[in-house]
């Protein structure tokens, strides 16, 4: 919702795609410049105690952009000084949500339980842009989103302490710089983690269309806030009809070639919204980007899970993060700024392009990926380590 809401307020305020660009910047800045801390403190501290701090930094952040709001200014730089802020509140939740899950389920059921997470993260995601571009259009301004938005937030505060977790035996290392980089020194040896979080990384990146569907709403599909939150919705619904058909149906083949397919799959979609003049058609578009997305999410989460070590959890999410969460927020960037210079459908389109291109590369440059098994067989570095210390012995 309150990205929808900062999205066409910006743009109603400056008409400018490069502002909508750098509302992506404004929040991946604070994810590259912490993701060490964000790491650390993930794996060193209760992580469940790093949540509530951050639901807190969400309400915080949304009561800014509703007072800002309602004080009715027509600068935009305010909004990005909350988006900063709200930045350093996701490198921090970003790392511990993710960092926090196998500590939810056994093992086995791990890959079950990412599709599940995410089918309901998906919901949220399609109810979301719909409501938050109804209610901009109804009260006629962003302030009762914003004000929802810190709603949400507190009751998510009061759900967090509520989750119960399997302790696991965590060992207490010191705060060292080693410590600190341990996350990037554990990705860089494991070439198919690297391979995998790397190409969601530069895919993303090349084809981030959805930060300009503001002009697409308005400039190319003549529609208004309710077509910008159809249009938001789109992605989510078809990641959502995938989460659930694969918590139904779990992947059984090889997992690094379906990665593959699935970046290629989300190059196509985006070529294909570039081109669209049809708000049906754009649609339909995004809604078959959103389910070759989520392959490529459940994939590469279950992977990047399962082959780290708990007590490297963290950091290594905040690794992760980097590579891929605020990739969200640079390929806004990288949209906003091909947009102005080329133009909005063809910076898009060779977006597009640029993902396939980076699948192929990808697919040459490691092997590692094209041999991927099976993510039921997926184990972790420390288990692997122990079975051939067993079998040595």
């Amino acid at each position: 919702m309150q990205a929808v809401a900062v999205g066409w307020q910006v743009y109603g305020i400056t008409r400018r795609a490069l502002d909508l660009g750098l509302v992506g910047l404004a929040q991946f800045l604070p994810g590259i410049l912490l993701f060490l801390v964000s790491g650390h403190a993930s794996d060193r501290f209760e992580r469940r105690k790093v949540l509530g701090a951050c639901y807190a930094g969400y309400a915080l952040c949304s009561g800014l952009l509703l007072w800002i709001a309602e004080r009715g200014t027509q600068s935009v730089r305010p909004i990005y000084v909350v988006l900063v802020l709200l930045g350093v509140v996701r490198s921090f939740n970003g790392t511990a949500s993710r960092s926090i899950l196998p500590q939810l389920v056994p093992d086995e059921h791990f890959a079950n339980a990412v599709a599940w997470n995410a089918t309901t993260f998906q919901a949220a995601t399609i109810l979301g842009p719909s409501l938050g571009g109804i209610l901009y259009a109804v009260a006629n301004g962003p302030s009762v989103v914003y004000g929802v938005a810190v709603l949400v937030a507190v009751a998510a505060l009061a759900s967090i302490f509520r989750i119960k977790i399997r302790p696991q035996a965590r060992r207490r290392e010191p705060t060292t710089l080693k410590t600190v980089f341990a996350g990037l020194h554990f990705i860089w040896r494991q070439k198919l983690i690297l391979g995998a979080i790397s190409l969601d990384l530069f895919a993303v990146l090349l084809g981030g269309a959805v930060a300009l569907l503001p002009v697409y709403a308005r400039e190319i599909l003549h529609t208004g806030p309710w077509g910008l939150g159809l249009l938001r919705t789109a992605p989510g619904v078809g990641a959502a009809v995938m989460a659930m058909a694969l918590a139904h149906r779990p992947l059984r083949g090889r997992a690094g070639p379906a990665l593959l397919w699935s970046v290629a799959g989300f190059g196509v979609c985006t070529i294909w919204f570039g081109v669209s003049t049809s708000l049906v058609l754009s649609l339909f578009s995004l809604i078959f980007l959103g389910a070759a997305d989520m392959i490529s999410v459940i994939i590469r989460a279950t992977l990047v899970q399962l082959r780290t070590p708990d007590e490297m959890r963290g950091r290594v999410m905040a690794v992760d993060m980097v590579f891929i969460g605020t990739s969200n927020e640079l390929g806004q960037f990288e949209s906003g700024l091909t947009a102005q210079w080329f133009g909005t459908v063809p910076a898009v389109v060779l977006g597009g392009v640029g993902t396939l291109v980076v699948m192929g590369l990808w697919a040459w440059w490691f092997p590692e990926l094209r041999r991927a098994g099976a993510l039921g067989a997926m184990k972790s570095i420390s288990e692997e380590a122990s079975e051939a210390a067993e079998s040595a012995h």
